[in-house]
Order: C-alpha cells, then sequence, then structure tokens
C-alpha cells in the first residue's frame, strides 16, 4: 500500500515532521500555515484517486471537509474562544459523515459476522460509558457536549468494526486503526484538558490525529466492496 502511495506519503512524513516541530517549538503562525495543509494533502489524494466516484468516497470526503474546518477553527481560538465550540460542532459532523461512509459498507452486507458486530456492540457499551463516567466529575458545564461528542465516537467505533468480512482485510484494518487513533486523539485532549494537563499533550494530540487521518483516508482509497448486495 505505501508503495502505491509513496510520492504522497513522503509528502504526507514531511508536513507530519514540520507540523510536529511547529508544535513543539511553538511557532504559532507557522502552525496556523502547515497543520491544515496535512488535511489539504490527505483531500487532494483521496479525490484523485477515488474521484469520488461513489456515495462512500464523497461522503468520506464531505468529512474531510468538515474535519480541515473544525481543526482550522480549534487553532483560531486564541483569537476568539467560541471558535473551540464551532471547531467541536465541524468535529461531530465530520465523524457523522465518517459513520455514514462506513453505514454503507455494512448495508452492503449486513447479516454478516454477526459475532464481530456483538464482540465491537459489548466492547463499546463498557469502554465509552466508563470512559464518561471517569470524565465527568471535572466537565462542569460540558458533561453534556462530552456525553453526545462520546455517543458519536463509540458509534463510529461500532460502524468501522462493522466493516468486517464487507470489504477487503486491507481496508477494514486501516480503517478501523485509523478510527480508533481518532478516538485516542480525542480521548487524550479531553482527559488533558479537563481532567489533568500533562506536558506534550498537545503533540501526542496532533500526532495521533494526523496518523489516524491517514490511515482512514489511504483505507478508504484501498476500499473494495467483497458483498454488494446494495449499490454504494
Amino acid at each position: 500500500m505505501i508503495k502505491k502511495h509513496l510520492v504522497f506519503s513522503l509528502v504526507y512524513v514531511l508536513i507530519f515532521l514540520l507540523v510536529m516541530a511547529a508544535v513543539a517549538m511553538h511557532w504559532q503562525k507557522f502552525n496556523y500555515a502547515i497543520q491544515p495543509c496535512a488535511t489539504l494533502a490527505l483531500l487532494v489524494v483521496f479525490c484523485l484517486s477515488t474521484q469520488l466516484k461513489g456515495r462512500f468516497h464523497r461522503r468520506l470526503f464531505t468529512g474531510l471537509v468538515f474535519a480541515l474546518t473544525g481543526n482550522t477553527l480549534f487553532l483560531l481560538h486564541a483569537y476568539n474562544p467560541s471558535y473551540d465550540w464551532y471547531g467541536m460542532i465541524g468535529y461531530v459532523i465530520f465523524h457523522i459523515c465518517y459513520i455514514r461512509a462506513f453505514y454503507l459498507d455494512f448495508l452492503s452486507a449486513q447479516e454478516l459476522d454477526k459475532k464481530g458486530a456483538r464482540i465491537a456492540i459489548a466492547s463499546c457499551a463498557v469502554v465509552f460509558p466508563s470512559f464518561y463516567f471517569y470524565l465527568r466529575p471535572h466537565l462542569a458545564i460540558m458533561k453534556l457536549p462530552v456525553l453526545v461528542y462520546i455517543f458519536i465516537s463509540a458509534l463510529l467505533v461500532m460502524m468501522a468494526s462493522f466493516r468486517n468480512q464487507r470489504v477487503n482485510a486491507t481496508s477494514f484494518k486501516l480503517v478501523i486503526a485509523g478510527v480508533i487513533g481518532l478516538v485516542l486523539s480525542d480521548a487524550i485532549l479531553v482527559f488533558a484538558r479537563f481532567v489533568q494537563p500533562f506536558d506534550l499533550s498537545a503533540l501526542l494530540v496532533v500526532a495521533v490525529y494526523m496518523i489516524a487521518q491517514y490511515l482512514i483516508v489511504m483505507g478508504g482509497i484501498e476500499r473494495k466492496l467483497i458483498h454488494t448486495q446494495t449499490p454504494v
């Protein structure tokens, strides 16, 4: 997979390293310019590679657009704290776009892998509520927004899991790894903001997020449906 997208992967690694340097060295203005370039690069390669031919690709592309919007708004929160709220809305929308894309793969063969689906549902039913109840005493007025965000994140993980046996193994593994990375990035961010700030938290959040988005986009590009009971 890396060999097929070698040039893009090298460009993305370069952007990744520049973003890491900007965050670590607190080059704020440079970070404003370079960090959105990562998502822009993903948008371009995804569009060129898939031509956005199917509903799956269009929904994933739309999700990336909202991810770019949300990320940019988060970057600009120093100018206006309300941008954090708008950025969160952008992130919620991009999660929903990803969920809708993955749901199409589930629809292609709903009766497959019921055991795997039960494991995914049970795991999410334990992990996500547990994390929320751990956070809840620290959230103050943010209890409801964080609850909604965690619920949507759980749906995202479940829908990514439901793609198993419905798409090729490469796409499934890349996407599920990327989705877990997204959730981990969000969890680190929430923990550092509401529970206990720690050194390098910003660097860790951005690094995990960028890797996660790369994996999801590569998984979307490599996607091949195994079962096509519905047109997706």
